[in-house]
Parts: structure tokens; C-alpha cells; sequence
């Protein structure tokens, strides 16, 4: 099921979300409008959003107040590129300069801190205390994961389980937080809610394994950004621990030196390394096995056309090229 197909149960849905999300923002501080709109509109595939909104209608929801959730995750979201790609120092996202690039450290730090603060005046105006809890929470477990990540860094003894648990914070929270809101806007029973939240931190944790495989295998045209980003700014992400782990002892020097001191200088011998293990493999396969748990996850839910699209979006991120 292709990302089109994926999105038609909840088409109108996504267009109420995008005006939206251009409506909250306005502001009359014209460099927020700038970089605001500049980061929205760079053509992400908003798929947090879309499976706020899919959650919400498989599990039974007929009102509005996905649109204003949607919206809210995705305005989350964004604040974490602004500020990720400050801390790594990126220059390029999904084709475009980053933010940062055009306008300088100070002002993405800050429209990311203006993104948070109307994330939240829009929790509070949908008015749910259980929501404002679950998305308190969310972002409070991605900055933790983003500090772990930085621990991390340059670190080239960081093991899988390190790996795994800034991924699972720094990424599949907001997937779950967001899922979940579906789960509770519908007043869905305990198992069902409970489903829901497996899904989405599967379905992150999938997510962010393909995307550090893909930084790996992949020019930067189809990419979106430079290869071997994360090498650079010495995040020893699962192609490469699994390289280590598995690899001559030449490759081990290799790697370890690369992340110690960055490798973009020597990004060909870095992927031909993780090229002849099974390292790529090896973490698709572990993506694909995280997808399967999302999928078995929605088993408790009602059939529907909402269901099936989240099973395609499980499958569209492990298969996806870009």
C-alpha cells in the first residue's frame, strides 16, 4: 500500500490539518511566520499527523478535536528538527538548507521554542487533561532521548541497547503519544488504548531503524540529506554497531576511528565496511520485525478502512526508499 492509498480514509481529514497548521502559524513577529512556513512546507511526509488522525477513526471517533491533535503533534515534530539540526550542525534537510543554514542558530532555537509553546496553548484549548498529561510526558521523554543521544556521541563502545533506547524515546514517543490521543479522544476501552499505544511505539521504533539504515545505503538527492550525516557528527547509530560487532578487525579500527573523529572524509571506506557485513540487513530485518508487532497490535481493533491503513503505514515504513 503505497502512501496515497494509506491516506484516503482520512483525505479530508489531512487537508483540515494542513490549514490548520498554516492558521496557528500567524504570528505578528514576521521571522516566526518566515521560518515557520519555510520548515512546514519542506515537503516531510507528516506522518505523525496522519496516524493521529487514522488512530482516531479506527478506534470509533466522529468529532473534530483529531484535527486540532494532528496539528499539535506535527507543530512538536517540528520543533524537534529546528532544534535537532542546531545541536548536529546539518545543513541539509529533505532537500532544502535547514533552517539554521539560512537564518542562524539563535532564531531556530527560538521559532522551535515559539512551535512548543503553541503545541501547547492547543492541547490546552481542546481542553482533555488526559491529553495534555500524555503529550507533557511525550515531550519531556524525546528531550531525554535527545540527551542520551549526546551522551552517546563520539562514543564508539555505544552498545544496541543504548541505540535502542534513544530511538525508542527520542523518536517512537511521539508516534505513541500521538497514536494514543486517537485511543482516548474516542474513549476507546483499557485494550484497546493500550493496542494503540503498542502500535505507535513499534510502528516509531521501525520508523527510525529504516531511517539509519537508509543513511547508509542511499545518495542524498533520493535521501534528502548528506550520506553519512550521522557518521559525521559521530552518532554510532545500528549499521554501524552492527558493523563493529560483526566485522574484521581492520573494519572495527575503521569504524571506531570514524566515530571518534567523524568519517565523512572517508565515507566510501565507512559504507563499503558496513557493506560487507550484514549490518543494513540486519537492522531492516529488525525494522521489519517491529512493523509485524505494530501490525499484530491492531488485531484487537474493529475492522475498518482506518485499521488497514495503519496496517499499510506499519508496512510503508520498512519498505519506503526515501
Amino acid at each position: 500500500m503505497d502512501l496515497s492509498r494509506i491516506r484516503q480514509p482520512v483525505a479530508e481529514d489531512s487537508k483540515a490539518v494542513d490549514a490548520l497548521i498554516l492558521r496557528r502559524l500567524q504570528s505578528d513577529v514576521v521571522l516566526i511566520n518566515q521560518i515557520g512556513h519555510y520548515i512546514v512546507n519542506s515537503g516531510g511526509k507528516r506522518l505523525r499527523p496522519l496516524s493521529v488522525l487514522l488512530a482516531a477513526r479506527a478506534c470509533g471517533y466522529s468529532g473534530a478535536r483529531h484535527i486540532d491533535l494532528a496539528a499539535v503533534v506535527e507543530f512538536i515534530h517540528t520543533a524537534t528538527l529546528l532544534h535537532d539540526d542546531v545541536v548536529d550542525g546539518s545543513e541539509l534537510r529533505r532537500n532544502r538548507e535547514t533552517a539554521n543554514t539560512v537564518w542562524g542558530n539563535d532564531a531556530s532555537v527560538l521559532v522551535g521554542d515559539f512551535l512548543y509553546s503553541r503545541a501547547f496553548e492547543m492541547m490546552v484549548e481542546v481542553g482533555i487533561l488526559r491529553v495534555m498529561e500524555i503529550l507533557a510526558h511525550a515531550t519531556n521523554r524525546i528531550a531525554e532521548g535527545e540527551v542520551l543521544q549526546l551522551l552517546n556521541e563520539r562514543d564508539p563502545d555505544t552498545d544496541e541497547q543504548r541505540y535502542m533506547e534513544v530511538i525508542t524515546r527520542k523518536t517512537a514517543t511521539l508516534f505513541e503519544a500521538g497514536i494514543q490521543l486517537g485511543a482516548v479522544l474516542a474513549a476507546a476501552p483499557p485494550e484497546i488504548e493500550a493496542a494503540t499505544r503498542d502500535y505507535g511505539l513499534s510502528l516509531g521504533i521501525a520508523f527510525q531503524l529504516v531511517d539509519d539504515a537508509l543513511d547508509y545505503s542511499l545518495d542524498n538527492a533520493e535521501l534528502g540529506k548528506n550520506v553519512g550525516d550521522d557518521l559525521d557528527e559521530g552518532k554510532p547509530t545500528l549499521p554501524i554497531i552492527r558493523a563493529m560487532q560483526v566485522g574484521t578487525p581492520e573494519q572495527r579500527a575503521l569504524l571506531r576511528d570514524a566515530i571518534e573523529h567523524g568519517g565523512r572524509d572517508r565515507i566510501e571506506s565507512v559504507t563499503a565496511a558496513i557493506a560487507s557485513t550484514d549490518a543494513i540487513a540486519y537492522t531492516i530485518q529488525l525494522a521489519q520485525s517491529y512493523a509485524a508487532r505494530a501490525k499484530q497490535a491492531l488485531s484487537v481493533l474493529p475492522a475498518s478502512a482506518a485499521t488497514e491503513a495503519l496496517a499499510g503505514l506499519a508496512d510503508f515504513a520498512v519498505a519506503r526508499t526515501y
